[in-house]
């Protein structure tokens, strides 16, 4: 199947072809008809599967296109309704189709009078049930959509659902889309959606088969050498790493930083306009490695992130699906690494079986894994240098002093300058004791009982330092981002 068998209109058509889709994703696959075929729907599908495609494309050629609203889409947070409504917009350009990004912390005149030119509408709960109880705007759409309906579960806001559908009068067609299918939002499915058509992306599709997914045993106190060793030597192009809490979040950016890494950090005590600087840099790539809380697991679009690193196991199956969906996307190879110790067998036992795929354990590169990683790389990189004019005069002037074999040397230890590799050879534990470890968890019913050799995991200021070469030009991400920011906790819509 391709998206050209589904005739779409000609505008929607060159809008997929500039986005380069060409086969549509599983849950695309099984959705779309039945959406376009105009009746209600709950589908299960797990993050980076093509959700938005999957509503969007259909409901974007059903539309007029004339006047007023004709489609709402709620989502749970505000990342993720600057991200579909980014996607709407760019599937929606060749129809002239104007969205209307709705969520607290902006100003409600604009978002008022975005809404009044607008034919979509992406919003979060709080902010549009808030419009809707102040007859602020009144609409009849005739598309409505749920994103992530299990995580506006999680975040309180069912009922606020359930009060914005009393809104909604006459006709019109329900799409719920959903990670899970908890008993409450299947009570919600019956409630709001009309003898709805049901597809659900099984358990084997779980996580995406393109992303690899490996695991490495430390101790608790190696866990920040761990994770610079792993990026000198998979050296990501763009990396997302994934702490527990927004503390962690910062004291692991200042650390990363501090190795030379470009590096910020992403939780919810964040300001939004910090919290939106962050994400844009990350997307144009001016930033390399975004650490952050699983606020930037749900919804988080961007593409070709290399690498995701679990610095801890998340609490949790779903999450770490969630997490590990932001690499792997468009049909791009993606990696998964996670870091845990052995009191952490469990989590990690749990998430393997939940999710249906085995994580492969791994050994943390020593320090000459390293260099002739760099080795082998800066081999290629001299391969393919093409030799200017200007090069070639600066060897003409150097045959003056040195032989041919001396400028190769001095130039050779240029390159290296900066590379060495500080710390430990050897971080974490080898296959044998790997094995070992699991099969004293296994015979203790669970319990690992491994010691915790290393107490308190140390502090960014305590290492000896990766001696990490400084890609991003020694600036490395910018600090603290300028810190914590202000946390609202009366507004529902800021508490990612």
């Amino acid at each position: 199947m391709t998206f050209e068998d589904f005739n779409f209109k000609p505008e929607l058509a060159k809008a997929i072809k500039d986005a380069g889709f060409k086969e549509p994703s599983p849950v695309q696959a099984e959705a779309m008809p039945i959406i376009l075929e105009g009746k209600d729907i709950v589908a299960q599908a797990h993050t980076g599967t093509g959700k938005t495609a999957a509503f969007g494309l259909p409901v974007l050629n059903m539309m007029d296109c004339k006047s007023g609203v004709e489609t709402v889409i709620i989502v749970p947070t505000r990342e993720l309704a600057t991200q579909v409504s980014d996607e709407i917009f760019r599937f929606g350009k060749y129809l002239g189709i104007n969205t209307a990004t709705v969520y607290g912390g902006s100003s409600y005149t604009r978002q008022i009078n975005h809404i009044k030119k607008a034919a979509v509408i992406v919003a979060t709960p709080g902010r549009f049930l808030d419009l809707l109880n102040k007859g602020q705007i009144n609409i009849s759409p005739k598309f409505v959509i749920l994103d992530e309906a299990d995580e506006m579960l999680d975040m309180g806001f069912l009922d606020d659902i359930k009060e914005i559908f009393t809104y909604f009068k006459g006709t019109r067609q329900a799409l719920m889309f959903s990670a899970t299918m908890p008993k409450p939002i299947k009570e919600l499915a019956t409630r709001i959606l009309r003898t709805p058509e049901f597809v659900s992306i099984t358990k084997k599709n779980a996580t995406n088969e393109n992303i690899k997914q490996h695991y490495y045993v430390v101790d608790e106190r190696e866990r920040d050498d761990a994770l610079i060793r792993l990026m000198d030597y998979k050296n990501p192009t763009k990396s997302i790493v994934f702490c527990r809490t927004k503390k962690e979040v910062d004291r692991l950016s200042t650390f990363l930083l501090s190795q030379g890494q470009s590096a910020k950090g992403l939780h919810g005590d964040m300001e939004q306009r910090q919290r939106e600087e962050v994400i844009r840099a990350f997307k144009r790539g001016s930033l390399e490695t975004l650490i952050a809380t699983d606020v930037a697991a749900r919804g988080l679009d961007v593409n070709n992130v290399s690498h995701v690193f679990n610095y801890h196991i998340p609490f949790d199956s779903e999450s770490y699906v969630h997490r590990i969906g932001r690499t792997g996307r468009a049909g791009k190879e993606g990696l998964a690494i996670t870091i845990v110790t052995p009191h952490e067998f469990n989590s990690l036992k749990k998430i393997q079986k939940d999710v249906g795929s085995a994580l492969e354990p791994k050994v943390i590169p020593t320090i000459k894994d390293v260099q002739m990683k760099n080795k082998d790389s800066l081999i290629d990189e001299i391969k393919n240098q093409e030799i200017s004019e200007l090069a070639k005069d600066l060897v003409e002037v150097l045959k003056k002093d040195f032989v041919d074999e001396d400028i190769a040397l001095k130039l050779a230890a240029m390159l290296y300058k900066g590379n060495d590799i500080q710390g430990s050879d050897r971080i974490g534990k080898t296959t044998a004791e790997v094995s070992k470890l699991f099969e004293r968890y296994e015979k203790g019913g669970g319990n690992s009982g491994g010691r915790n050799r290393g107490g308190r995991n140390r502090g960014y200021g305590n290492r000896g330092g990766s001696g990490r070469r400084n890609r991003s030009g020694g600036s490395g991400g910018g600090g603290r981002n300028g810190g914590r920011g202000r946390s609202n906790n009366n507004n529902r819509d800021n508490r990612r």
